[in-house]
């Protein structure tokens, strides 16, 4: 087992301590706290932000720690904020169990919390998901999912040169729980598109959506003209490893509050190189 043991020289907080006389980020920091593995005079530390006084004695647990198959952006007592890889489905089906819905909840599980999905981003997009920690705040967001989430963000990179940005305002419908397509039978879909930059064979776009459809982004791309890159299904694209369409942005209003809540997972900017002179 390593452990660090200090005896403090300087009255500080914690973190401002220890991110000074030890070799530990901020954020490592937090997590030692989170799996109980930093005690001070002996009793563990289970809470942020707490003061630490001259001849004071920190123990610190390096052997941590679990590894978790997703990044977290975002945890507090009601809710769970998720950047999902590309390529994992968000729900469970008949056919597949090994999906982030799983994964969050056995990690809910080791924490002792319900898990349960506020919203969703398809299989093949990559970005930002949220996890409410019980039933009833999951349906304070998702029963005015329309009117609290003030904007869902997207970068997608399309097939072919776009020339000016615009707004597609229409209606979706799908057809045998599999594709979906415009129909006037369908529910309306509103996707904004900027055009943040360009060549003669690739648009990069920053995306604002104000309905979420399923397929809503990749349907509307298709049918302009502009396919996403790697989408297999609506722009019948295998080349690539992942399909470029990442969330990146979710802007919610609490359902009690009403005060915004910024959750983001940057563009890695990947793609950068397909526009270089």
């Amino acid at each position: 087992m390593k452990v660090i043991k200090l005896k403090v020289s300087e009255e500080n907080d914690l973190i401002s301590y220890l991110v000074k006389h030890s070799s530990l980020a901020k954020n490592k920091i937090k997590s030692l706290v989170k799996y109980q593995k930093i005690t001070l005079n002996h009793k563990l530390v289970t809470k942020l932000p707490i003061m630490v006084k001259v001849n004071d004695e920190i123990v610190i647990d390096l052997t941590i720690t679990e590894e978790v198959p997703f990044t977290i952006i975002y945890e507090d007592k009601d809710i769970l904020v998720i950047n999902k890889k590309a390529g994992l489905l968000t729900v469970s089906t008949d056919k597949e169990h090994d999906t982030l819905a799983h994964q969050v909840r056995m990690y809910a599980n080791k924490h002792h919390f319900k898990a349960f999905i506020i919203n969703r981003i398809d299989r093949e997009t990559s970005g930002i998901v949220m996890f409410a920690k019980s039933d009833k705040v999951k349906k304070q967001y998702q029963d005015n999912w329309n009117t609290l989430a003030i904007k869902r963000g997207y970068i997608a990179l399309v097939y072919g040169e776009m020339h000016k940005d615009g707004v597609i305002d229409n209606y979706l419908r799908e057809e045998n729980n599999t594709f979906v397509h415009s129909a006037p039978q369908g529910k309306r879909a509103i996707t904004y598109y900027h055009i943040l930059k360009k060549n003669k064979k690739y648009t990069l776009l920053d995306i604002d959506i104000k309905t979420g459809r399923k397929n809503q982004i990749r349907v509307h791309l298709s049918e302009l003209g502009y396919p996403i890159v790697g989408d297999a299904k609506y722009g019948h694209d295998t080349t690539s490893k992942r399909m470029a369409l990442h969330n990146y942005i979710l802007i919610v209003k609490h359902p009690i509050t009403l005060k915004e809540q910024v959750f983001e997972a940057p563009y890695q900017h990947d793609f950068d190189h397909l526009f270089k002179d």
